[in-house]
């Protein structure tokens, strides 16, 4: 509503201005048609802003504040030349317009060039200076290459269950063209996948998804899973992943770390001891007398007494549950031995 309100107002205030040019014979000519062609340019012009707005809903405001605030420091700086250059040029010159339009646009364009290079650095935002280093709201999070080849991290997005952006090192996508390229057809088939999980969620418009090509001075010299944590401390985020060993790099550097794995084995149904299941057992466990089974979910089942009923779907009772990282495991007995 606040939009429509200002584009209405917007192509007020443009009639005013085109009847008053008319009005005032600034814009005079022989022919009587010529002032109205005008002032109907002028509505052209409007509607063409108008239209240009409405084609480009998304603004990153980064982008726009360095852009404003590179012509207000080169404008700035041509002014400061000018004022020093005055001693050296000839009052009425006609080479002072020519210098001060070089100048300018040089400047300018060196400032919003180096801004829009360091936005990530330094934003500019009205009404106050908002260093990165102070990240407010939603932090990002960086993702692993052990993530992307997983390829849950698409599903859990696509979700809207996380609203954070999504940080995608350039150094772990050169990671997977390598994998992508190697000469093991497993290693081969798990970077292609890699790369057409980050296919999708760079496709995907609902996910605030970026690819960071900066090579930090900090980050030089270090293993991958090395960098990828000094980046997430470097932008204050978190590490998404499902390697362990990188979990505990990443705590011990005082980064956060979220693991897909974690959170799957969180959200699976809560089983306690007690409880009655019914699960068909597949093959023989490691002691004397035991069965594995699965659930649906993957969840292996240790069953007591189970042996003799492979192939068979059987009714235990729980007797404990072991959660950890890696995964979780339920250990039961066969129902009729407990009631034995």
């Amino acid at each position: 509503m606040g939009l429509l309100v200002l584009r209405v107002l917007f192509l007020a205030v443009v009639i005013g201005i085109g009847v008053q040019l008319i009005r005032s014979g600034t814009v005079y000519s022989e022919h009587e048609f010529v002032p109205w062609l005008a002032f109907g340019g002028l509505l052209v012009f409007a509607a063409g802003v108008i239209a240009l707005d409405r084609l480009t809903p998304r603004k990153r405001i980064d982008t726009i504040s360095a852009v404003y605030l590179g012509l207000i420091v080169g404008l700035f700086l041509t002014y400061v030349l000018r004022l020093a250059l005055n001693p050296v040029l000839a009052e009425g010159s006609p080479v002072i317009p020519i210098v001060e339009l070089v100048l300018g646009t040089v400047l300018c364009y060196t400032c919003i060039s180096v801004l829009l290079q360091t936005k990530d650095d330094f934003r500019f935002i009205i009404p106050y200076v908002e260093f990165v280093k102070e990240v407010k709201g939603l932090k990002p999070y960086v993702l692993d290459t052990s993530v992307v080849i997983d390829g849950r991290i698409a599903d859990v997005v696509e979700t809207k269950v996380l609203d954070n952006q999504l940080i995608m090192p350039r150094f772990v996508i050169g990671e997977l063209q390598a994998i992508a390229d190697s000469s093991d057809k497993l290693r081969r088939s798990r970077g292609r996948r890699g790369l057409d999980i980050l296919n999708r969620l760079s496709n995907n418009h609902d996910v605030d998804f970026k690819i960071f090509d900066r090579e930090l001075p900090e980050l030089a010299g270090h293993p991958v899973d090395l960098k990828l944590v000094l980046l997430a401390k470097y932008l204050q985020g978190k590490v998404v992943t499902n390697d362990y060993n990188l979990n505990k790099v990443a705590r011990l550097h005082g980064v956060g770390v979220i693991n897909l794995n974690d959170l799957a084995n969180a959200l699976k149904p809560v089983v306690l001891p007690g409880e009655n299941l019914e699960v068909k057992i597949v093959k023989q466990g490691e002691e004397v007398g035991q069965g594995v089974g699965y659930l649906d979910d993957g969840t292996m089942i240790v069953v007591e007494g189970g042996r003799d009923h492979i192939n068979q779907n059987v009714r235990i009772a729980v007797t404990s549950v072991l959660q950890t990282s890696a995964g979780r495991m339920i250990f039961g007995r066969y129902e009729q031995l407990a009631k034995a």
